[in-house]
C-alpha cells in the first residue's frame, strides 16, 4: 500500500527552519503498526495521522519513531496549517480529538494556535539527588553554578522540565547524556528536558531553548510547542517578564542549525494564568509517496 506524506515545517522562523513533521491526510483505514512503520520511514520526531471524528473537527494521532504519543505541538501546527492552505478547513476556532481528549486549535490565515491549560507546578530541588543527576546528565560541572535556579516540572497538558541555564553559551554548548535524560525523564513522568536562556533585553526574544526527549526517540528537537507554553507561564510566575506576549526562538543552536519562532500569549484573570495559546507559522517542504513495509 501507498501512501501520500506531507512534510511540513512549522514554527519557521522568517520563512526559514522551523521543525519538520510529517502529516497522513488519510488515515481512517492505517492500522497502529501502519502508522509506526510510517514514521519510522520518515524518521522525523513526529508524524501527524488524521482521520474523520464524530466529536472534533478531526481526529489526529501523533507516532514518533518509536511509540505513539498523545500530543504533539508543531505537529498540530503542520497539520492544521496544511489544512487551511489546501482549503479544507477555514479561519477560526476547531478541535482534535486525540487519544486522552479534544483540545482547540485556532486557525488565522498562516497562524496556527493551540490552547493549552494552566500551569502546574513542581520544583526540584538543584542539591537533591534528583537535581545532582539533572545537572550531570546535561554534561554540566556543578561547581560553575551553570543552572540558576531549581528545575522546574511545568505541565499546561503535557509536562517537561524547566532547566535554566546562566546564559547562552552555556545552552550552546550542552553535552547531555541522553541515557541519563532518558532515566530522569521517565522517574518525573515527563517528555523531555527544556533547556533554557534569557535572551538580551535588547532582543525581540525572550528566551533561546533546547529540547531533548530521548524517552520518545528524539535526541533533540528543533521547535517544541508543547514546551514553549510551559516556559511561557514560568517567565511570567517565577521570573516575572510582564510581556503577555512572549517569543521563544529554539532550533538556532542545533547542528545544523533549524531556526524555530514559538510565540505564547498568556490569558490572566486576577493576575493568575487561566489558559494560553501557542503558535506559529509554517511552510508546505513537499509531498512523498511510502510503501507500508510489512513487519
Amino acid at each position: 500500500m501507498d501512501v501520500e506524506v506531507h512534510i511540513v515545517n512549522a514554527f519557521i522562523d522568517g520563512g526559514v527552519g522551523g521543525n519538520p513533521a510529517g502529516v497522513v491526510l488519510n488515515a481512517g483505514g492505517l492500522t497502529y503498526s501502519d502508522k509506526l512503520n510510517i514514521a519510522q520511514q520518515l524518521g522525523l520526531s513526529e508524524t501527524a495521522f488524521l482521520s474523520p471524528s464524530d466529536v472534533a473537527s478531526i481526529k489526529l494521532e501523533f507516532f514518533t519513531p518509536t511509540r505513539q504519543i498523545a500530543h504533539c505541538g508543531h505537529a498540530t501546527v503542520a497539520t492544521f496549517y496544511l489544512l487551511r492552505q489546501l482549503g479544507i478547513l477555514l479561519d477560526g476556532r476547531h478541535t482534535k480529538e486525540t487519544i486522552d481528549g479534544i483540545r482547540d486549535v485556532l486557525v488565522d490565515g498562516e497562524i496556527v494556535s493551540m490552547v493549552q491549560q494552566a500551569p502546574r507546578y513542581k520544583a526540584i530541588a538543584i542539591g537533591s539527588r534528583t537535581g545532582q543527576h539533572i545537572t550531570a546528565s546535561l554534561g554540566l560541572d556543578p561547581t560553575e553554578s551553570p543552572i540558576l535556579a531549581d528545575p522546574y516540572v511545568v505541565d499546561t497538558a503535557n509536562a517537561f522540565l524547566l532547566v535554566q541555564v546562566n546564559n547562552k553559551q552555556t545552552l550552546a554548548t550542552l553535552c547531555p547524556s541522553l541515557p541519563l535524560v532518558e532515566g530522569i525523564s521517565d522517574k518525573l513522568d515527563v517528555i523531555g528536558f527544556y533547556a533554557f536562556a534569557l535572551e538580551d533585553k535588547k532582543s525581540d526574544r525572550h528566551a533561546s531553548a533546547r529540547m531533548f526527549a530521548p524517552r520518545f526517540g528524539i535526541a533533540e528537537e528543533s521547535a517544541t510547542g508543547t514546551a514553549a507554553g510551559p516556559l511561557g507561564c514560568y517567565l511570567h510566575d517565577y521570573l516575572k517578564v510582564s510581556d503577555l506576549q512572549l517569543r521563544i526562538q529554539q532550533g538556532h543552536l542545533m547542528k545544523p542549525p533549524s531556526p524555530s519562532l514559538i510565540q505564547v500569549n498568556l490569558n490572566l484573570l486576577n493576575n493568575q494564568i487561566t489558559t494560553l495559546t501557542v503558535g506559529g507559522t509554517a511552510r508546505i517542504n513537499n509531498t512523498t509517496q511510502l510503501k507500508i513495509v510489512d513487519q
